[in-house]
């Protein structure tokens, strides 16, 4: 096992019981933003609906208990840091987050949430995103205290960021129901531009407080989650809408980024073509190894696409088997595929480049 391995090992015990006692320091940080696909537990701590603690949650993770995590096992998060050599992020609201653990950076995410405050207000006390972006200031002051500005500010440049926003925009506000505020205020096509407009804040604002290095995910295939199959589709196949909206959205996130991008002077920002890293396994679950793309592994009704994962519902018994976990998250299998193509895809998945090339980049500063 290489030294990267243990240390990551030794990372995912860390949620389980407590920080391991590692005296080589990371060699970057890694900062997570964003909704439940990159929650890693923070809403464990919160007094809100949209929460995954209980079983089977958590059935292949080391302890095979609930983490928090919309994961049958590791989330996105998880496998990028363990692909890199890095520890986990902790969820921010952990109180094992001190001393030598916040040198390994914070996850910040939030069920539930979107770009809009407006966003997941059903489910009550969720850390909203700007909300988030004020912790992650805290962070900076609380590593500050521990290494000294000069040396936290560093360590922010130097981070590596991923950022998973705007599903919950449409799911969870302009489609939650039928003539919603949102969908009365606006046509599709202008929402979406107002969801970048209010986007493109967010990402300046996380710039401003220090970030050089954002991963920054779009959409995923939304009309083709179990959860939106068995409200909208008579026939199984993916619903016209929501696709339409995914359609529209994420080539105008791409623009708005290479614009960010020339106004900051710098590769700043990178997108993940997470629409395109789905379609893959669920238009040919079986080239994937999954029996299906339609039916989550777990829920009850229709594709057991209603409501989320809980101790009653029906639960396949071969989780690498299915594409989706739940009516809305992937399984860690699609998750892991998902990881793969952030790392080493083509720039039809990774624009204008991958993980892999932002790491060997930034080794040669």
């Amino acid at each position: 096992m290489t030294n990267a391995l243990v240390l990551g090992f030794c990372a995912i015990i860390s949620l389980i019981v407590a920080p391991c006692s590692i005296s080589a320091q990371p060699t970057r940080a890694f900062f997570v933003f964003g909704d439940s696909l990159v929650d890693s537990g923070n809403n464990d701590f919160l007094a809100t609906t949209a929460r995954a603690d209980a079983p089977p949650y958590g059935i292949d993770f080391p302890s095979h208990r609930p983490t928090g995590r919309f994961s049958n096992g590791l989330n996105i998060p998880d496998l990028i840091s363990l692909e890199l050599g890095l520890e986990p992020t902790l969820p921010y609201l952990s109180p094992l987050l001190v001393g030598e653990q916040l040198l390994n950076g914070a996850n910040f995410a939030s069920a539930g949430i979107g770009i809009l405050n407006d966003t997941g207000i059903q489910f009550l006390n969720i850390i909203h995103i700007y909300k988030q972006l004020k912790l992650f200031q805290e962070y900076q002051l609380r590593l500050s205290a521990h290494i000294g500005p000069e040396g936290a500010r560093n360590l922010v440049n130097r981070a590596l960021v991923l950022i998973t926003l705007g599903g919950n925009d449409f799911v969870n506000n302009y489609y939650l129901v039928p003539y919603s505020a949102r969908s009365r205020q606006f046509s599709l096509p202008d929402y979406v531009r107002y969801l970048i407009s209010e986007y493109r804040k967010v990402l300046r604002r996380l710039y401003d407080l220090g970030t050089r290095r954002v991963l920054v995910t779009g959409t995923g295939p939304m009309g083709c989650v179990p959860a939106e199959l068995a409200m909208r589709s008579r026939t199984g196949d993916c619903d016209v809408e929501l696709q339409r909206a995914a359609a529209l959205f994420n080539p105008q996130l791409v623009e708005m980024l290479n614009a960010l991008n020339e106004e900051v002077g710098s590769q700043v920002f990178i997108a993940a073509n997470a629409y395109r890293m789905h379609m893959d396994f669920v238009s040919n679950p079986r080239a994937y190894g999954f029996v299906t793309s339609k039916i989550a592994c777990c829920g009850q009704g229709p594709y057991n696409g209603i409501g989320l994962c809980t101790p009653a519902s029906n639960l396949c018994p071969n989780r690498d088997l299915y594409a989706f976990w739940d009516p809305f998250h992937p399984s860690e299998k699609a998750n892991r595929i998902i990881v793969q193509q952030i790392l080493r895809g083509t720039t039809e998945y990774m624009h204008p480049m991958n993980l892999t090339t932002i790491m060997d980049l930034d080794s040669m500063t």
